[in-house]
């Protein structure tokens, strides 16, 4: 295999830039909730025209000035608000989205390709869920999902990922042979910044309830990726092994690091530099979220925060290495994408 020329695969992209309309909508329908006389909004109305100038002129062109060549692409994750309402709405919610979703897809085959919002709702089970998730990966050809670890919305409320509460989602997600992302939404918590401190501190906690439970012994297959470079867990890695130690758990690298991956979403050259000095080649995969959390320029640089290709390119790495981290664990990482790729000869 020749590794000089990998794909360019983001794993990180939402729909941030989406057009007005879907604001809209989501406004109606709170609205709807919180003031029942008001009306239910009966549907969304957005053309495709308005669709391309909102991604032409933002991810799609970034997406080429920058060197990449397709985006794993989902629904504005601090727009979920799954603490917002009940399930009903979080239900039709993360249907609209994901909808919207396909659309930038269909309009854009050959740079996009859907991961799924959805519908958690505090103190309700993953049965909406699973639904969306089945409707979204047979219907919509999505390879993935973002799963919120905390549906309150910062409080925390949730039983930790290990627990047998989520058992039924897990083996809908192996069944269908797709990952899922650990992504938070906004949060209503004022404790936590959103994405300065409740994001990064999902991450953290999730790869510690990872530690804790004995999740991959009952689902070897099962694949998360934990976004914004693992949250804080490169820099604590010593810290985590520890833990493992004193838990009697097995060694991270067998106990975890099979089934969990970390993504690139790290805004400055240092912090990349760590990530790959702790983290294995097969555990990172190309990232950046752009037109994300962070999208200024940095003064130091001269260069956009969310720029994270550069960074790479800026790393020692082999050309094997190279292609794992741009290419290959995607690829590994999101089965039906290699699928997809393979059947336009990619």
């Amino acid at each position: 295999m020749s590794f000089e020329k990998p794909l360019t695969i983001d794993c990180h992209g939402h729909y941030t830039t989406a057009p007005a309309a879907l604001q809209t909508f989501r406004d109606a329908q709170v609205g709807h909730f919180d003031d029942p006389s008001k009306p239910v909004p009966a549907h969304l109305a957005i053309s495709d025209d308005e669709i391309r100038e909102s991604i032409e002129k933002n991810q799609l062109k970034l997406l080429k000035e920058r060197g990449a060549d397709m985006t794993i692409f989902s629904p504005r994750a601090s727009a979920m608000g799954h603490h917002i309402g009940d399930r009903l709405v979080s239900r039709r919610w993360a249907r609209e989205s994901n909808n919207l979703i396909r659309r930038v897809v269909d309009l854009y085959p050959a740079y996009f390709i859907g991961v799924c919002q959805l519908p958690q709702s505090p103190g309700s089970d993953m049965s909406d869920s699973i639904e969306e998730l089945e409707r979204c990966v047979l219907e919509l050809g999505f390879v993935g999902c973002n799963l919120n670890p905390d549906p309150s919305g910062g409080h925390f409320s949730s039983p930790p990922l290990y627990d047998r509460s989520w058992y039924r989602f897990y083996e809908r997600m192996v069944e269908l042979d797709v990952p899922a992302m650990i992504h938070v939404s906004a949060s209503c918590n004022p404790a936590f910044h959103a994405t300065g401190a409740y994001y990064i501190n999902a991450d953290t906690t999730a790869f510690m309830q990872f530690i804790e439970g004995d999740l991959f012994r009952d689902f070897p297959t099962l694949r998360f990726i934990i976004p914004h470079g693992g949250g804080a867990v490169p820099y604590h890695w010593g810290r985590y092994r520890g833990l493992a130690d004193m838990l009697r758990k097995p060694n991270l690298r067998d106990h975890v690091m099979k089934n969990v991956y970390f993504d690139t979403c790290v805004y400055h050259q240092p912090g990349i530099d760590l990530l790959f000095r702790v983290i294995q080649i097969e555990n990172i995969l190309f990232g950046s979220e752009m037109v994300g959390a962070v999208r200024g320029v940095n003064p130091e640089t001269g260069q956009y925060f969310d720029d994270t290709k550069r960074y790479i390119d800026e790393l020692d790495l082999t050309p094997e290495a190279r292609y794992k981290v741009f290419e290959g664990n995607a690829r590994k990482v999101f089965p039906r994408l290699d699928a997809v790729l393979k059947s336009g000869g990619r």
